[in-house]
């Protein structure tokens, strides 16, 4: 590690690439912890479904992966095929299940890469039966049934049609059931109650055909934090294993650690005089005399464009506003009240520096957003930068 001290504070940070300073740091020890945080709530009979979707929230899916994998995960979750294949490829053994679906020409690879897919209605499960089938090949699938989400998923009321297309499998294995809150960040309310009913009238109605998937589960972040009656015996958190609260009532049930800090250094400084333009457009003009900073980051690598004379960043502990707008590979912010501000210095966008925190939540209210998309919106060209910080 590598500890740089300034006047008012000091801050350690993992050793960095070398060239272009904007940088995302994940913090394993972070993620270990969120990880405990749920296997202590839920308790030791209900297993984990770590959802890695989306590279891992913006974090990596690889990287995340190999950490949750040793921390006791038993299964992953992603959205499709290649992040599956993807997480194989890079030494990933635990089941993998392909929440968002598949194509049936895919089936090759879905035997190959040994996942599990997820089926949604009934074309697509006659085709993977036939194509399973067809190659001597057995094959486990979770069926999702839509108790009030309205997006993909078998309809409850139709249970009796798939049901009799259930019992004509040979090839295709079914391993679980599984639907999804509709209130995803808060799952308080009658609505959600009534979707967990839905979803254990259909449990009761496979049990009585003589199914008996192994896993059942409907329990996102919010519900493993504050609705038990919904673990049944797996649960899927995701937002919650990278440190941040599905919503704001759930801060109080369990700490969380944000495991993702991201940063990168000033790039150029210059003073302007009153009167001058910042960026494209000539949105900001200086009101006074004002120093202004560059940094090395922009849309292209995810920072949203929206953050345009709205967000800020942390320099020598201070916030300093985005002035102007935010370009594809550069943004600049205002350091008039930053005494010292120098070149190469550290700018955080997002996380914390000395006494000040950026958090995902708060950079999304200025982009009017949610912290799921500003994680998942972090490019490829930003590195990820693994670390612990047990070992400061």
């Amino acid at each position: 590690m590598v500890e740089i001290a300034l006047s008012s504070f000091v801050f350690l940070m993992a050793p960095l690439p070398k060239g272009r300073p904007t940088v995302c740091l994940i913090d394993s020890e972070a993620l270990r912890w969120n990880f405990r945080q749920v296997r202590e709530t839920i308790g030791p009979d209900v297993k984990i479904l770590s959802v890695v979707k989306a590279n891992g929230y913006g974090h990596g899916a690889s990287g995340v992966a190999r950490v949750l994998e040793q921390a006791g995960t038993d299964l992953f979750g992603v959205a499709t095929l290649e992040e599956g294949v993807e997480l194989r490829q890079a030494g990933i053994r635990s089941p993998i299940i392909l929440l968002a679906g598949v194509y049936p020409e895919q089936v090759d690879e879905l035997i190959r890469y040994d996942l599990t897919p997820a089926v949604s209605e009934l074309a697509m499960l006659r085709s993977l039966e036939m194509l399973a089938r067809g190659r001597g090949a057995s094959l486990n699938f979770h069926l999702k049934v839509d108790t009030g989400m309205g997006r993909i998923g078998f309809i409850p009321v139709e249970i009796d049609s798939w049901l009799q297309e259930l019992a004509k499998l040979e090839a295709l294995k079914l391993q679980g059931l599984f639907s999804h809150f509709s209130h995803a960040d808060s799952v308080t309310g009658d609505y959600t109650r009534c979707q967990l009913e839905v979803f254990g009238l259909v449990i009761n109605k496979l049990h009585e055909r003589g199914y008996d998937p192994p896993f059942l589960h409907i329990a996102n972040s919010a519900a493993v934090i504050t609705f038990p009656e919904a673990y049944l015996n797996l649960v899927r958190p995701g937002l919650m294993l990278y440190g941040i609260h599905p919503s704001p009532e759930t801060t109080h049930h369990v700490s969380l650690r944000p495991a993702l800090s991201w940063k990168t250094r000033i790039l150029q400084i210059k003073r302007l005089p009153a009167g001058a333009s910042i960026s494209y457009g000539r949105t900001f003009i200086t009101p006074r005399e004002s120093v202004i900073g560059t940094l090395p980051v922009g849309y292209a690598d995810g920072y949203s464009r929206l953050l345009s004379n709205r967000g800020v960043v942390l320099v020598r502990g201070k916030r300093a506003p985005i002035v102007g707008r935010l370009c594809m590979d550069l943004t600049m912010v205002d350091l008039t009240e930053i005494p010292g501000a120098g070149l190469g210095d550290e700018a955080v966008l997002l996380g914390r520096q000395g006494g000040e925190t950026i958090s995902a939540d708060e950079m999304a209210g200025w982009a009017d957003t949610i912290s799921y998309e500003i994680l998942t919106s972090i490019g490829a060209r930003v590195p990820r930068v693994y670390y612990s910080s047990k070992e400061d």
